[in-house]
């Protein structure tokens, strides 16, 4: 073919196959290369950049160390601050170095942190408040815990708290001499001086001392899956112990700051901290007003001390060292007034003072609980038999179940008798005294227990039988709050005792009701016998008893509101509940000749045995319910007295001094009466005569 020309280039089928040959070998060997070079790498990843690189995963991590929250106040009626918190500032320092290290000779090689130890000290001795005890050195070191013995490496130490300004600006001005100074405000707890019904504010504790209680060792246990770091509890934590501190723990609480550490695997700090500070607490409101509080404490003490020095009913009562009150609202079942006497200092329990015996006996509440302000002479209980404080209930009870009418008139020999006929017990009226006729309301006046016996006691028994008589009694007494709680929140409140139920004890059914009748077989708090006051005065509502009124945040905005709250209701003729209150007018108060209001009260004195002089005798107490004025009642009282005597002289007193302090404030009428001041009384005076 013209033109064509063979191409010589091409390369033979021989070529061919030994490039693709050599290609094949190439790609083989540098895959083995590569292989090498994997494999070599993951083994210096393994061996030789591992720990490291383990170090520095783990180096992210972070700690939260809790600061203290700070606490809420508890502000009275009047807006008076009974407990509150002021912010006080702590030296804190974290350990920047590992000092659990030891030399070659097996000394624990911690130079700095003694030279830092001593610098801190000479400090404090310049700085610091001269009348203050003095930290040693040896203190400071033991405080840093070096050898990480209470605390992780990485947790601050606590050196030193509540430091004057001086002390501050001096640690603020040298923070590079002290590597992991910080200084850190938190707060202290404080109570009126004038301690007002500190048993029901309740105290604080520190919660590392707390967990005996049930909610603080739920808290516990939950403490390690808290995720929020501010609701973890420190164990050095201030926390409410009991009364109100108590029952608004988690309002009051707030929530703590913390301190956000950057950790290395060795659990000290490596970075820098940040700070996240706490949320102060909500403050609550107390239905207390501090004046008619303090009222009410200085009557029972004054009482108490009258009772020792002047003779009542022949004899002086030496033994009545105790007396308790509570003043309740009849509209809104505010508590106005709660007294356990005698009380105690609670700026002692934070302020690290001396626990005494006789502080320990005052620390309960005894208008809710046993466990009171001591014991009586004869080691009795604020929880006593009411005596005849019970006998308006007592002749509710029987008109209310058809045993007599309104207009019944009823015998009173002076006596009763329960038992087989032939072996019969006799019960006498207080010292045997005969009203001769009487109707229902005259029963309640003359405080007739042969009325109770035979008109309620044996007329139960006759129309439900024994068992079953009890059984009806106890209702009317949970009815009326007597039995069951009132329902206040507080903790370690009682019940009461319902000793009619144990019906062995008392011999039989029959001897159980007529004892309970005119109040010898049930034991209640002085709150419950105020819920009780209240009811009366009411006409059948059972109202819980109001500690606070309100919660508000540090701005004062409103976060909740308490109101009236009806537990329970009776619903009775008019004409029942008159009677009553023309019942309750016991004669013969000394206390209340002046008294410018119309009111209903009953006295009482309830008997319980005690060992003197070894030989088995019966003592009085003293127990006292009012409520004024007698119509549109504004406020209810009940007054304890252990071993006091007679309710009328003992009791009553106390009753008058928590309404005239209640007159003066908000008025029995709905309108203030303040006392007159001598200067005033005198300047009224001179008017008038100028007048004339």
């Amino acid at each position: 073919m013209k033109g064509f020309k063979p191409y010589k280039d091409v390369p033979d089928e021989s070529e061919i196959k030994r490039r693709f040959n050599g290609r094949i070998n190439i790609f083989f060997f540098s895959t083995f290369l590569i292989f090498c070079v994997i494999i070599i790498r993951m083994a210096i990843l393994q061996f030789v950049e591992g720990p490291e690189l383990a170090s520095q995963e783990i180096g992210g991590e972070q700690k939260n160390f809790p600061l203290q929250p700070i606490r809420g106040s508890i502000i009275d009626a009047s807006g008076k601050k009974l407990a509150y918190s002021t912010s006080s500032n702590s030296l804190y320092i974290t350990l920047m170095k590992d000092y659990s290290k030891k030399t070659d000779k097996g000394k624990a090689n911690r130079p700095e942190a003694e030279e830092m130890a001593k610098q801190i000290v000479q400090a404090f001795n310049k700085y610091g408040d001269p009348q203050a005890e003095p930290l040693t050195v040896k203190e400071v070191i033991k405080r840093l815990d070096l050898e990480y013995n209470k605390q992780h490496g990485y947790e601050p130490r606590l050196i030193k708290s509540d430091l004057s300004k001086e002390e501050i600006a001096y640690f603020m001005e040298n923070r590079a001499k002290f590597p992991g100074a910080l200084i850190v405000e938190e707060n202290v707890r404080h109570y009126d001086p004038d301690t007002v019904a500190v048993q029901t504010i309740g105290y604080l504790k520190q919660f590392k001392g707390a967990k005996s209680l049930k909610d603080y060792e739920v808290i516990d246990q939950g403490n390690k899956d808290q995720k929020d770091p501010g609701l973890i509890y420190m164990e050095e934590e201030w926390i409410g112990f009991d009364g109100l501190e108590r029952m608004f723990q988690e309002e009051l609480r707030g929530k703590s700051g913390y301190l956000n550490i950057p950790i290395n695997p060795q659990n000290m700090v490596d970075g820098v901290p940040t700070m996240v500070a706490p949320e102060k607490g909500y403050n609550i409101h107390t239905t207390i007003h501090k004046d008619i509080q303090l009222a009410t404490e200085q009557a029972i003490m004054e009482q108490l001390e009258y009772l020792h020095t002047h003779p009542v009913s022949g004899k002086l009562h030496k033994d009545a060292i105790t007396g308790y009150a509570v003043a309740m609202e009849v509209d809104t079942g505010n508590i106005v007034a709660m007294a356990s006497m005698p009380d105690y200092d609670s700026n002692v329990r934070v302020n690290g003072g001396k626990i005494t015996p006789e502080i320990v006996d005052a620390t309960g509440n005894g208008t809710i609980t046993i466990f009171g302000s001591g014991r009586s002479g004869h080691n009795f209980e604020s929880m006593i038999f009411l005596g005849s404080v019970i006998k308006p209930l007592t002749v509710m009870i029987g008109l209310n179940e058809g045993l007599f009418g309104p207009d019944y008139t009823y015998n009173d020999q002076g006596y009763a008798l329960i038992g087989r006929e032939g072996s019969e017990t006799r019960i006498s009226n207080s010292s045997g005294h005969r009203n001769g006729p009487i109707k229902p309301s005259k029963a309640i006046q003359q405080s007739s227990n042969a009325f109770m016996i035979d008109m309620i006691g044996k007329e139960l028994v006759k129309k439900y039988g024994g068992e079953k008589g009890v059984k009806k009694w106890d209702e009317y007494m949970e009815q009326f709050g007597l039995g069951v709680s009132t329902g206040s929140g507080l903790p370690g409140e009682l019940s009461g005792r319902k000793e009619y139920l144990d019906t062995k004890s008392a011999g039989s059914n029959l001897a159980a009701l007529a004892y309970a009748s005119f109040g010898q077989m049930g034991k209640y708090t002085p709150l419950q016998l105020a819920q009780y006051t209240v009811m009366l005065a009411n006409e059948g509502k059972r109202i819980k008893p109001q500690l606070v009124s309100k919660i508000t945040d540090q701005h004062g905005n409103v976060v909740e509101k308490f109101g009236v709250e009806v537990l329970n209701e009776v619903d009775y003729p008019k004409e029942y509940w008159q009677i009553i209150k023309q019942g309750m007018n016991t004669q013969g108060l000394a206390a209340f000749s002046d008294f410018k209001y119309d009111f209903a009260r009953k006295t009482g004195t309830s008997q319980q045995e005690a060992k003197v002089n070894g030989r088995r005798t019966l003592l009085d107490n003293g127990v006292f319910i009012a409520f004024a004025p007698r119509e549109n009642p504004k406020l209810a009282v009940a007054v304890v007295v252990p071993e006091g005597g007679f309710g009328s002289q003992s009791a009553a007193p106390i009753g008058r001094k928590i309404f005239d302090a209640y007159d003066e404030i908000y008025g029995l009428d709905g309108t203030p009466h303040p006392k007159k001041t001598e200067e005033q009384t005198e300047d009224s005076s001179q008017g008038e005569a100028g007048g004339n």
